[in-house]
C-alpha cells in the first residue's frame, strides 16, 4: 500500500526465489539438504535463518573443478592439462562466487516450495555479503514481510445494507450549479447573507485553546459545505457560515490532519475565526446553444439528463464502496493483524493512487476526485492500513475462487477510464506504466471480480441516504498550521539490525 506496489512487492520476492529447474526441463536437481528455522520478528514479519550443509557445497565445488581442469587454459601448461591443486587455487574465487550463487539460487527456490510463505515485498537479503565457507556449513538468514494468516469465514450470501436515493431537482440544480461554477462571473451582493455558493472575503485566525496557531488575510473563499486546507478540513463549513455578513465574526471547527507540522497537533481539532470582510455571489452563464456545446449537449434539457446520469453514477460508486466496506467488515471481523509502521508508509501513496484510478474508471469528475482526495490525505495511514486489509481479505478470496486477470480485462479497464476522461487508452496505458501501476490495476480488477462473485449471493437490504452534502467541498491551498508539512508516507528506518544477513 510502493511506493511499490503491494503486487509489484510480492513479484520482486517471488522472483528472486524462483526454483532454476522449471517443470518440463530434461533434469530435475535433487533436493538441497538445508535446514530452515522461520520465527516471527513482528508484525507480518519472519526471520528465516536457513543452513544449507557442508556436503551439498563440497559436492557442486567438486563438479565444477572437475569441468574447469579439462576447460581451463592456466599458463604454463597445455589446454586442459593443468593439475588440479593449481586449477583451485588459480580460478577458487570465480568457482566459489558461481557455486554459491547456484546454491543460493536453489535454496530459495527449494525454501519457497516448502513452506507457506507469501512475501509482500523482496527479502532484505544481499548476496554479495554471504560467503562460501572454506568448512563447515552454508548459513544465511533474512528477515521478510509477508502475509498475515487469517481463515476466511462464509462470504457466500452476506446480508448487505445498499444506500438508495431518488435525487429531487433541487439537488439537480445544486449539481448545475457545482458544474457551471467555474464559467460564472463573481458579483457583489450588497445585502451580504451568505448562502451556498457564494464567495468570502475574509481573515482567518485558528486557534489552540488559547494558542494562536496562524492567522491568514484576505482569502478569497467558496462556501460550500465542507472547506480542505492543506492540513485540515472544516466538516460543516457553510453550516456554521451560512447568514454571515461583512463585519460578522463565526468560528468554525476543524480538525487537523497526520500531515501538520506540529505531531502534539495532529487529529486535534482546532476554533477557525472567519472575520468576513466581503461578500460576493455567483452569477451563471447563460445556457446558450454555443455555450452547451463543450458539454456535449445542445439544450439545457440535455444537460439535465447529463447531470443526473452523473449523479446516479456517483450513487453506484457509493454503493459499490458501501457494499465493499461491509464485506470486509464480516468476512474479517474474527480475524486481527498488525501491520508494520514501514509496509504503511511504503504502501501509503499507491493506495491513494489506486483509489483515484478507480474512481476515474467509474467517471467521477476530476474536481470531485481532488476533493476526495484532500479528504483521504488527512490521514492517510489509518486509510491505507484498511486498504491493506482489504487487499489480503480479497487477495485470499481470489485465491480460493481460481479467479485471475488476463490482457483482455486490463485493457477493457484502460477503455473504461478513457471513457470518462479526456485521454485516449494509449496515452493512459503509457502513463501507467510509467507510474509503474499496471500491477495495481490488475489488482484493481482482480478485486472488482471478488465484489462482484459476493454480491451475486448477498442479500441486500436498501437504505435511503442523502448523497449531495457529502461530496460538496471547496479546497484551498493554506495550511492551518504553519510550517512544512509531515509526510507520513516517508520511509520508516529500519529496526532490523545490519547482520541480518548471517555468514559463517
Amino acid at each position: 500500500m510502493t511506493d511499490e506496489s503491494i503486487n509489484e512487492a510480492e513479484a520482486g520476492a517471488e522472483g528472486a526465489a524462483t526454483v532454476v529447474d522449471q517443470p518440463g526441463a530434461e533434469e530435475t536437481k535433487p533436493k538441497l539438504q538445508q535446514t530452515v528455522d522461520l520465527q516471527d520478528s513482528g508484525p507480518c514479519k519472519k526471520h528465516i535463518k536457513v543452513t544449507i550443509e557442508r556436503a551439498e557445497i563440497d559436492k557442486l565445488l567438486k563438479e565444477k573443478f572437475k569441468e574447469l581442469v579439462v576447460d581451463s587454459n592456466v599458463a604454463g601448461f597445455r589446454p586442459g592439462k593443468a593439475p588440479r591443486q593449481i586449477v583451485e587455487k588459480r580460478f577458487h574465487k570465480e568457482v566459489s562466487d558461481q557455486v554459491k550463487a547456484e546454491i543460493l539460487m536453489q535454496s530459495l527456490g527449494q525454501l519457497a516450495e516448502d513452506f507457506d510463505i507469501a512475501p509482500l515485498s523482496t527479502p532484505n537479503l544481499d548476496p554479495f555479503k554471504i560467503d562460501l565457507p572454506k568448512e563447515g556449513p552454508m548459513v544465511y538468514e533474512f528477515e521478510v514481510e509477508v502475509r498475515p494468516q487469517f481463515d476466511l469465514p462464509n462470504y457466500r450470501g452476506l446480508k448487505i445494507k445498499r444506500p438508495v436515493h431518488t435525487f429531487t431537482d433541487e439537488e439537480l440544480a445544486q449539481e448545475q450549479r457545482r458544474l457551471l461554477t467555474p464559467y460564472g462571473q463573481i458579483v457583489p451582493k450588497p445585502e451580504g447573507n451568505v448562502q451556498d455558493g457564494d464567495v468570502i472575503t475574509t481573515d482567518v485566525t485558528t486557534r489552540f485553546g488559547d494558542q494562536v496557531l496562524s492567522t491568514l488575510k484576505e482569502l478569497s473563499i467558496r462556501v460550500d459545505p465542507r472547506l480542505a486546507f492543506k492540513d485540515g478540513i472544516a466538516e460543516h463549513f457553510a453550516e456554521q457560515m451560512k447568514g454571515a455578513k461583512a463585519g460578522d465574526i463565526r468560528s468554525v471547527d476543524m480538525v487537523l490532519s497526520s500531515k501538520v507540522a506540529d505531531k502534539a497537533l495532529q487529529g486535534q481539532t482546532v476554533k477557525a475565526t472567519f472575520e468576513v470582510k466581503d461578500v460576493k455571489t455567483l452569477r451563471l452563464p447563460q445556457l446558450t446553444h454555443e455555450f452547451l456545446h463543450q458539454f456535449g449537449v445542445h439544450s439545457p434539457e440535455q444537460l439535465q439528463e447529463a447531470l443526473r446520469v452523473s449523479l446516479n453514477r456517483r450513487l453506484e460508486y457509493k454503493q459499490r464502496e458501501a457494499a465493499r466496506q461491509q464485506v470486509v467488515s464480516q468476512i474479517s471481523a474474527a480475524s486481527t493483524w498488525d501491520l508494520p509502521q514501514d509496509l504503511l508508509a511504503r504502501q501509503a501513496r499507491q493506495a491513494l493512487a489506486r483509489k483515484i484510478m478507480d474512481m476515474r474508471s467509474q467517471g467521477i469528475s476530476e474536481n470531485e476526485i481532488k476533493a476526495r482526495q484532500r479528504v483521504l490525505e488527512q490521514d492517510i495511514l489509518k486509510s491505507t492500513a484498511l486498504e491493506l486489509k482489504e487487499h489480503f481479505v480479497f487477495q485470499k478470496i481470489a485465491e480460493v475462487e481460481k479467479i485471475e486477470v488476463d490482457d483482455t480485462d486490463i485493457n477493457d479497464e484502460i477503455e473504461r477510464i478513457a471513457a470518462h476522461t479526456d485521454d485516449s487508452p494509449r496515452r493512459i496505458r503509457a502513463r501507467l506504466e510509467k507510474e509503474e501501476m499496471m500491477d495495481a490495476l490488475a489488482s484493481q480488477i482482480a478485486e472488482a471480480k471478488v465484489l462482484d462473485l459476493i454480491l451475486s449471493s448477498a442479500e441486500y437490504e436498501d437504505v435511503p441516504v442523502g448523497l449531495q452534502g457529502e461530496t460538496a467541498m471547496v479546497s484551498i491551498e493554506e495550511q492551518a498550521v504553519p510550517g512544512p508539512m509531515q509526510d507520513p508516507t516517508a520511509p520508516v528506518e529500519s529496526t532490523a539490525s545490519s547482520d541480518a544477513n548471517q555468514t559463517t
